[in-house]
Parts: C-alpha cells; sequence; structure tokens
C-alpha cells in the first residue's frame, strides 16, 4: 500500500473539499482524485460520497482517518528518531565510569551533552569491579570512563586530563599538607581503602604506590565506594587515600593533602562504531574535560 496515498487522503478528510486539498499537498485536483480512486479500489472499501459540491467520509473512511492518523503519526516520529540516530542526534549511549568523577566532571560532561544532543538516551553505570574493556568488548556499555589507558587494537582511547592522588584525614587529624613527609610516617594510622587484593586499576595503583614508600597499611575498613570511603574518614574512622577529585564531594570534616603522585582519567570507546553518537560523545568529552581542567 502506498503511504503517500494515505496521506492525501488524511489531509482530504480533514479538508472535504478537493481543491483545497490539491493546494495542500502540491498536486493537482485530478491527480489526488487519481491517487483516491486507486486507493479505494486497492482497498476494496469505499472511502468517499462525493458530488459535484461535496465530500463525506464512508464509515469505513472514518474508521481509516482515526486509525491511520495515529499510525502515521507513530511512523513519521519513528523515521524522525531513525535520522536523528543516523546524524547522531538522539538514540541511546551506556557510559560506565569511576564514582570519584561523579561530583564534577561527569556532571558537567552531562549538562554539556544534554546541551547539544537533547534527544540522547543516556544510561549511567558505576561498575564495581568491572573490566571495562570486557564491558565495551561485550557490547555492555558504549563510553566507558576510567583511570587505565585501554590497550586493545578493537578500542579506542583518549586521555583526558590528570589530577593529584590525595591523603584524605578528618580535619582534626595532627597531618597536615605543610607537615606531611612521607607515607612511612603513617605507620600506626588506620586505613580504609579499596580492597588491595582485587584487580581493578585503583588497587593496583595503590599497590605500587606502598611498594615504593616500602610501606604496608594498617587497613582497618574495605569498601570500593570512594563516596562512602570519605564519609568514614569525616566519622574519625580512619584516613583514606583517593583521587582529588572526591574534594567536589565537599564532605565535611575532612582535610585532602596532595601526594605526589597523579592519576590519570580516560575515555574508551569501541573502533569503527555503527552509533554515530558515540562520535558525538566523545568530541563532547574531549570539550568537558578542557574546561574542567581550566576550572
Amino acid at each position: 500500500m502506498d503511504l503517500q496515498k494515505i496521506r492525501y487522503f488524511l489531509v482530504l478528510a480533514e479538508e472535504l473539499h478537493f481543491w483545497r486539498t490539491a493546494e495542500r499537498v502540491f498536486i493537482s485536483q485530478s491527480s489526488l482524485s487519481r491517487h483516491m480512486q486507486a486507493l479505494e479500489e486497492e482497498l476494496g472499501i469505499r472511502l468517499l460520497e462525493r458530488d459535484k459540491r461535496n465530500v463525506k467520509l464512508t464509515d469505513a473512511g472514518k474508521f481509516l482517518q482515526q486509525q491511520w492518523r495515529v499510525k502515521v503519526r507513530e511512523l513519521d516520529h519513528i523515521q524522525s528518531q531513525a535520522k536523528k540516530i543516523s546524524e547522531g542526534e538522539a538514540g541511546g549511549v551506556s557510559i560506565t565510569y569511576p564514582g570519584s568523577i561523579a561530583f564534577k566532571f561527569l556532571p558537567l560532561f552531562l549538562d554539556n551533552l544534554n546541551s547539544k544532543l537533547p534527544n540522547l538516551k543516556i544510561e549511567l553505570t558505576e561498575p564495581n569491579d568491572e573490566n571495562h574493556e570486557k564491558l565495551l568488548l561485550d557490547y555492555k556499555a558504549d563510553l566507558a570512563f576510567g583511570r587505565d589507558r585501554i590497550t586493545n587494537s578493537s578500542i579506542e582511547t583518549y586521555k583526558l586530563y590528570a589530577e593529584p592522588v590525595c591523603l584524605i584525614v578528618p580535619k582534626a587529624h595532627w597531618l597536615t599538607q605543610e607537615n606531611f613527609v612521607s607515607l612511612k610516617d603513617l605507620q600506626s594510622e588506620r586505613f580504609i581503602l579499596s580492597g588491595l587484593h582485587q584487580k581493578t586499576f585503583f588497587a593496583s595503583f595503590l599497590r605500587n604506590l606502598f611498594y615504593n614508600y616500602d610501606f604496608e597499611p594498617q587497613v582497618l575498613i574495605e569498601s570500593d565506594f570512594g563516596g562512602m570511603i570519605l564519609s568514614l574518614v569525616s566519622k574519625g574512622l580512619g584516613i583514606t587515600i583517593l583521587p582529588s577529585s572526591f574534594s567536589y564531594a565537599k564532605a565535611e570534616n575532612v582535610r585532602f593533602i596532595e601526594l605526589d603522585e597523579e592519576i590519570g582519567l580516560y575515555m574508551n570507546w569501541r573502533k569503527n562504531e555503527l552509533n554515530k553518537a558515540i562520535e558525538r560523545v566523545v568530541e563532547c568529552g574531549k570539550e568537558t574535560a578542557m574546561l574542567y581542567s581550566e576550572m
């Protein structure tokens, strides 16, 4: 069935006048009449009652007008969405991220993304101890913000920025930026850390950090959630080491002491991605990183 004939019919059903309808759809009146006759013959249904002056819908015509109006509107919406997806303006993107960027960079990125692609549906996931590389390759994520560069020939990676790693202590603690010398001075301190036995990048980073300082921390509490760790430090239950971006959480009763160490934030995505929205999301990530670094 010719969709264009249905569109002509819907306009005619609204106007109930061949000449006005022909003007609206930019065809001749005789062509419109032939299209309507062909539509009725194809359906085997009389849609219109017409004489020299008037056009009326039959009961079958009224029914099809109601049904087709809804279906054509839905079809137009589907086609519009498909075009937006093709142009990278809509569709859906699944994004994974580390909790440390949830307080500043991620909201800034999402605000920037929403201003450029307001129709894009975004699914956010903060993996606990997941492999970002596997999530991307298994199509469970489209874009992965992470602390490590993924070295896989099927994945593109881009370093967004680097930031200091900090000791975080309660405000009443004796340690300050001015009197800090070495981690070895903290042998008697109780630490709250991400599990050092885990295979995550940050756990590996901490193991290397302690190894370089020839220091074995006394770990009181283990948690994979930086926000929880920060809350426990603010209660005076111990001290921790986290990326400086956690300072944007504005937790009360804590002090950040920068170490002579940095950690990066990388953006990772699949090569040769068919979802064109990803390319625009990646560009938005790069732009946001520049804004973030200037703050």
